[in-house]
């Protein structure tokens, strides 16, 4: 068979934390970004000797490739998602899959019309320690979970101007609590309830950037309660999340600065404060994922473990919790019903999809 051909949409961050996944498996990638990185990146890469190469249009892109991974600004992910869906490509789609519910259910409808898979990019469920932990509550090991803590937080993404506008990056909850949002319902279950409250200046205007808090309490159909908490700190802020999950039989902890095997890298050349959470100690969490989400192209009994359904819950419960935090007041997400792959009820059976 011909090699894994991978288009990559963007050469920033996420693009070169995904870059090293895809070779890994043995693709061949061709890149393209508009503002002429693509070619850089493909020359680091292509100077290793690696098949990397860059494309002068999106059109060249997609003309034979076997799959898009969108790693480009939040606005952009709706259009570039909708384009591949049409050329018959499958999509990786770095989180959010979306600014809104309606672009994300949009997105995820011409993808099951189109029969191409489309996988949202939530990586911290392949995170060893956020794995082990779903593992844990699955197998019921902890009872029945009752209160969830998260919290993510880090210097403040300044490297690019789109961070510093809510209406671009959806500000601290859309663009950095997402994760744990996600983790909460694949952990706990639906969310019927959201109160959330922000704190500080999101709106970069030139000034010197301040620090930004926000906290969101999801209330889930089980009546388990998540507490989520996202930092956007002063360039000196140390990356780091914890989670703690109570259950009737007992308790599970995690703080990332505890674990010796949890590192903040940056493959290539990076602006100040731009790195990428991962795991030295164990498989690329960003590896794991891919290789899941290629394995389901060929074979239809690999579920991965992030769906199309889970992306778009996500933002929904993200943008509740965003509007909360407007009004002061709680918000329904309204959620759609489970779908297969979803979380189950807190201690419910489940076979763990292929790691």
């Amino acid at each position: 068979m011909p090699p894994l051909h991978i288009g990559l949409l963007g050469a920033g961050g996420i693009a070169r934390a995904h870059l090293p996944g895809w070779l890994e498996l043995g693709a061949r990638v061709s890149v393209h970004t508009q503002d002429g990185s693509a070619d850089k990146l493909a020359a680091e890469y292509a100077a290793r000797g690696h098949d990397v190469t860059a494309v002068p249009t999106l059109d060249e892109l997609l003309a034979d490739c076997r799959a898009v991974d969108i790693c480009t600004p939040t606005p952009t992910h709706k259009d570039l998602a909708l384009a591949a869906i049409a050329a018959g490509r499958h999509v990786v789609c770095e989180k959010p899959l979306a600014l809104t519910v309606a672009d994300a259910e949009d997105v995820a409808a011409a993808a099951d019309a189109a029969g191409v898979r489309l996988h949202p990019a939530h990586v911290v469920r392949y995170f060893p320690a956020y794995a082990a932990m779903r593992a844990a509550v699955v197998r019921a090991e902890l009872g029945a979970v009752a209160v969830l803590r998260f919290t993510r937080g880090g210097a403040r993404p300044l490297w690019a101007p789109w961070f510093g506008d809510p209406a671009q990056s959806g500000g601290v909850i859309m663009d950095l609590m997402v994760h744990d949002i996600d983790i909460a319902r694949w952990v706990a279950g639906d969310v019927v309830r959201v109160h959330a409250r922000t704190r500080g200046v999101e709106d970069v205007t030139g000034a010197p950037a301040g620090v930004v808090t926000a906290t969101a309490v999801l209330t889930h159909a089980s009546g388990a309660v998540s507490h989520v908490s996202g930092l956007w700190g002063l360039p000196d802020q140390r990356f780091r999340t914890t989670f703690r999950i109570a259950g009737a039989d007992g308790l599970l902890c995690h703080d990332s600065t505890a674990v010796p095997g949890f590192r903040i890298t940056a493959q290539g050349e990076r602006a100040a404060n731009e790195g990428i959470p991962s795991s030295p100690m164990t498989e690329s969490p960003y590896l794991s994922e891919l290789r899941e989400f290629a394995a389901s192209w060929d074979d239809p009994d690999v579920r991965p473990r992030v769906t199309a359904r889970d992306g778009i819950e996500a933002v929904r419960i993200a943008c509740a919790a965003v509007e909360s935090s407007r009004t002061g007041r709680a918000v329904e997400p309204t959620a759609a019903p489970a779908s297969p792959g979803t979380a189950p009820a807190p201690g419910a059976a489940h076979e763990e999809s292929a790691r």
